[in-house]
């Protein structure tokens, strides 16, 4: 790949057989959108982590376009569009199968001189100045995911040298980490996750920038956080991220009510592990898989430790943090429910409410939590045998079926009100 620097006005630009990205990889719904915003004498770029994931030759989550249509031009071309965001406005688009295109106006930093006498209007008025794409690639976060792709003639074209930084497996910032970490914290936690998917490593610059940063992600939006950590999941990193987190000093900003123990990691690296093979991602199970190791500790002897205490317990240690990131109750119940029948199972056969908990809906994904911590420990192997033994000759309920309300009597009517 060619080399540029971040300052010079050229940018790199790798014709069609410089490079190994095909349209046969870009999904066909993302293909029509950039077609038919070129067609219509518009800028179309496949931007941000797609062209990244193609240039590394990985399967892109998702595609991004850039263009110089505003927003209220692309809902002119596509039936399909909805307009989003009062702050940051976006077009989405629409396609069966639930899937979305997300298309973004390119823009760029204001002047001084044109921001609004109100400081208060400061923040919506710079998310919505539009711009050329180099300035737009210049307000992204990392050079990497500052690459373009150009439909007119299938070229990439790299204003920040983010083509030199994935030859080099280095993850960059553009501009100074200490300002942009300033404007936005969660983008510390961004750093760690590029870095863990993608094997890079992280510059020097970020990591003395999360140094001095880092107090700075307890003020962050939770509910933007709380999506950010279940993401984690989603790209079976989670184990690794908190590795670095802990190494970086972000752990306690992201999770100031949980203690983190080296199961505590040994557990998020076999949920993620799961999670690439393909298992669906719940949050309740992100929550007991973080409070698990905390709770077996904490029961101490389970042959003697009651389940009322046990309920008590798997309350304390999960109230914490769902009301940090204001998870719903529905959420931390069915966590609790993992807590405690991994209480049941490690007491052994025997005990009171076996068979009620034999015929339970959750019971075979407790029992499947479970086994990842026998994975753990290893000396609950006999026990795991036991219990898959005993559990595959009971009958269980489809968990996605509810228990059916009863149904309510009539009342009997009085004979002489028929009178």
């Amino acid at each position: 790949m060619k080399r540029n620097a971040t300052t010079g006005e050229t940018p790199v630009i790798l014709t069609r057989d410089q490079h190994g990205i095909s349209r046969k990889l870009i999904d066909e719904n993302a293909l029509k959108v950039l077609y038919r915003l070129n067609r219509h004498g518009h800028l179309a770029y496949l931007v941000g982590g797609s062209v990244r994931d193609l240039l590394l030759e990985r399967t892109p989550k998702d595609f991004d376009v850039g263009t110089d249509a505003t927003p209220e031009q692309v809902k002119t071309l596509f039936r399909n569009c909805f307009l989003i965001g009062r702050r940051f406005r976006l077009a989405h688009l629409r396609f069966r199968g639930h899937q979305l295109i997300e298309v973004a106006t390119f823009r760029r930093n204001p002047d001084e001189e044109e921001l609004p006498t109100d400081d208060d209007a400061h923040f919506h008025f710079v998310q919505n100045v539009f711009g050329s794409p180099r300035e737009d690639a210049f307000r992204r976060d990392f050079t990497i995911n500052a690459l373009f792709y150009d439909i007119s003639n299938f070229a990439i074209i790299d204003h920040v040298g983010g083509l030199r930084d994935l030859d080099e497996r280095r993850l960059r910032m553009i501009g100074d980490p200490l300002v942009r970490f300033s404007e936005d914290p969660v983008r510390m936690l961004r750093a760690l996750e590029f870095s863990a998917r993608l094997d890079f490593a992280i510059d020097q610059n970020i990591i003395a920038a999360i140094d001095q940063r880092c107090q700075l992600l307890a003020g962050a939006s939770r509910a933007r956080l709380r999506e950010e950590i279940l993401e984690l999941f989603r790209h079976g990193v989670a184990g690794a991220v908190c590795r670095l987190a802990q190494r970086y000093g972000l752990l306690d900003q992201l999770f100031p009510e949980i203690d983190f123990v080296p199961q505590t990691f040994a557990l998020l690296d076999l949920i993620d592990r799961e999670t690439l093979g393909g298992e669906p991602l719940r949050e309740s199970q992100v929550l007991a898989a973080l409070t698990l190791p905390l709770f077996v500790a904490a029961c101490g002897d389970s042959r003697h430790f009651h389940i009322n205490d046990a309920l008590l317990l798997a309350d304390k240690l999960l109230r914490g943090h769902c009301q940090t990131y204001s998870i719903a109750q529905g959420v931390r119940s069915e966590a609790r429910e993992l807590l405690v029948g991994c209480l049941r199972l490690l007491r052994g056969l025997g005990h009171k409410g076996e068979q009620r908990f034999l015929h339970h809906p959750l019971t075979p994904r407790i029992f499947d939590f479970f086994a990842l911590w026998g994975e753990i420990d290893h000396s609950l192997s006999d026990c795991i045998a036991a219990w898959q033994t005993k559990i595959s000759h009971s009958d269980h309920p489809p968990e996605s079926v509810a228990r059916k309300p009863r149904r309510r009597r009539r009342p009997r009517r009085h004979p002489q009100a028929e009178n």
